[in-house]
């Protein structure tokens, strides 16, 4: 006989019994999966019953057509493996999560061909590409709910949409769908506890919840005045915050932390930690937000890391936070719950090394190569329109001469340019970070050349949906350059074939670097390589972005990514030349970092909590 959850005004009811949930964020798809299990020790040992966790459809479907479910997006297998630990679940499909996860979840492929102002509505094209994803994707759900003996609780209609829309036929058609598949379970919603949140973002006769950090009775009584027949609940408790690429970390104290969970406990409500354990941004994952007021202005890049400050760190470390929190939620399990268990040991940690990088193969030369064929088109191609979803692409065009110099201006970067004319490094451009880089043509011409990364897509607000690489024009004065070339290779898949054979030990510039270390048994490390900017892989694994912008200093390579023996370690350095020439009527580039040969190991992320 398999369990109910049920939803009453009282609160929520398992098995016919008062149940409180007490659950955590735990991203499957953030954690290696050798990994999971310790996780999820972790928040049993905290005191929580319950793993709640986002679903990204652009993880599960990078390209249209092609699903995966194993390794991290075992979907699956995480859910068995919450339930065998002792654990109930909270699944959220999207089809947006936010999350600080690029794109917001939603696959490139589709936004690439969609404009932004069709995303996350009722629009038939829209809804026909989430239903055929949901039809595959619901199964894996449908299977696990605790009402078929499995431990899924509940399942979320989209995420905040509060906060962006108000198609309420969007998302009724979400709601319908997912009973129409075999969810049976509740259903909710969450948004923040604002007046034009609640009406835009809830849907009669499904539990609304909300999100806060804060003044919890407060919010809940604003929740109260728009749905006085639901339990309170709070779906996002932000217990800490993420980082962006050159600001400060966000830190919070665990005490003002665990003071208002003890608040929100103590007024007889559910919560959901946000998050018990943040994990990583694995490869080119992690999102953006746009800090302006519009949202559409002052980029800024999350971090690999997804540590969010949370009680659980990165590397699945018990923090002062964690035991504050399990103080509190100590006195609020359920008796089903059963006694509090001790956390299971940390995994062991790498001695610190230095690992020379002793070859070298140009960036342009893996271009080349291994990169994808060359587009030729008057205007520059997107990153999606050349069929990539997050890498380098090299944009080169002839400017005719003669001309005196003139200002260069790039609109629409997205996001980083490094900028040559005849081969002489100008500098480079940073999305919405206006440089001067004017320079002069002679009588035959001279060859532009941009070589544009991506870093993520917005995850919040009405820019969710941008494309990547030059998507407004190129101009040399008022005057558009026409005739380009375009060519990409990706770093979303695998590591790309990088013809080793040609390597040398004095490569100058963007290229690829290897090294060779061993190591007795995994164990954690991190990572610091030198340079301005650029991708470690470990064993053919993409870590994620380092740059020395900062807040984060060392990428998190979890133990199950080392072998036993020789370990490969390739970096993308992608410094520009150690000596930049300065063309004639050129302005001067800053001077960057030196590039480095070596790539240090670290029994410690290098960084303040």
């Amino acid at each position: 006989m398999h369990e109910t959850f049920e939803v009453t005004p009282a609160g929520f009811q398992l098995g016919g019994r008062p149940f409180r949930v007490l659950s955590g964020a735990l991203h499957y798809f953030r954690v290696h999966p050798g990994q999971w299990r310790h996780r999820l020790c972790m928040l049993r040992a905290m005191g929580l019953n319950t793993v709640e966790t986002y679903v990204p459809w652009n993880l599960h479907e990078p390209r249209r057509g092609e699903h995966h479910f194993a390794g991290l997006t075992d979907l699956g297998g995480f859910l068995d493996a919450a339930r065998d630990e002792g654990l109930y679940a909270i699944v959220r499909p999207g089809p947006y999560i936010c999350a600080e996860w690029d794109n917001g979840g939603l696959p490139a492929w589709l936004t690439g061909t969609l404009p932004p102002t069709r995303l996350r509505c009722a629009d038939p094209e829209y809804l026909a590409e989430v239903d055929r994803w949901f039809d595959v994707l619901i199964p894996h759900v449908a299977a696990r709910q605790i009402s078929r003996g499995g431990n899924v609780l509940m399942v979320q209609v989209e995420n905040e949409y509060g906060s962006y829309g108000s198609d309420l036929t969007y998302l009724r058609h979400l709601a319908d769908g997912l009973l129409g598949r075999g969810i049976d379970v509740p259903l909710f919603t969450s948004d923040g506890p604002e007046d034009h949140m609640l009406t835009g973002g809830s849907v009669p006769s499904l539990l609304a919840t909300v999100n806060f950090g804060s003044r919890p009775l407060e919010a809940f009584a604003k929740l109260a005045e728009h749905r006085p027949q639901d339990p309170p609940m709070c779906m996002e408790f932000w217990c800490g915050w993420f980082d962006h690429w050159g600001h400060d970390r966000v830190l919070r104290d665990p005490a003002d932390a665990a003071k208002d969970l003890g608040a929100m406990l103590a007024a007889g409500a559910s919560v959901n930690i946000y998050m018990a354990h943040g994990g990583t941004n694995f490869g080119t994952t992690a999102g953006a937000n746009l800090a302006a007021p519009s949202l559409d202005g002052d980029y800024r890049p999350t971090v690999t890391s997804y540590d969010y400050d949370a009680p659980i760190d990165e590397a699945g470390r018990a923090t002062p936070k964690f035991w504050a929190f399990r103080d509190v939620l100590s006195a609020y399990r359920n008796e089903a719950d059963g006694p509090l268990p001790e956390p299971p040991a940390p995994t062991p940690v790498q001695a610190r090394a230095s690992v020379p990088l002793l070859q070298g193969v140009r960036l342009e030369q893996v271009i080349d190569s291994v990169g994808l064929p060359e587009t030729v088109a008057a205007n520059p191609p997107t990153f999606e329109e050349l069929g990539i979803v997050h890498g380098i692409v090299r944009y080169t065009a002839t400017v005719p001469g003669p001309r005196t110099a003139y200002p260069l201006v790039v609109r629409g970067l997205a996001d980083r340019a490094q900028v040559a004319v005849d081969g002489v490094v100008l500098g480079v451009l940073e999305r919405d970070r206006p440089v001067d880089l004017s320079f002069a043509v002679p009588a035959e011409g001279a060859r532009l050349e941009l070589l544009v990364e991506s870093m993520g897509r917005a995850n919040y607000g009405p820019l969710v949906g941008e494309r990547k690489g030059l998507t407004g024009g190129v101009l040399h004065e008022r005057q558009y350059v026409h005739g380009w070339t375009a060519r990409a290779l990706p770093l979303d898949g695998p590591l790309p074939a990088v013809p080793w054979d040609a390597a040398n030990d004095t490569v100058d510039g963007p290229a690829f670097r290897r090294g060779v270390v061993t190591v007795d048994e995994p164990a954690d490390a991190w990572l610091r390589p030198g340079g301005v900017k650029g991708y470690v892989w470990l064993n053919g694994f993409l870590l994620g972005r380092y740059w020395s912008a900062g807040p984060q200093q060392a990428l998190y390579a979890p133990a199950p990514l080392w072998r036993p023996g020789p370990n490969e370690l390739v970096v993308l350095d992608l410094t520009p030349p150690l000596a930049t020439p300065t063309l004639p009527g050129a302005t001067p580039s800053a001077p960057t970092l030196s590039a480095t040969s070596t790539l240090d190991i670290l029994d410690s992320p290098a960084l303040s909590r």
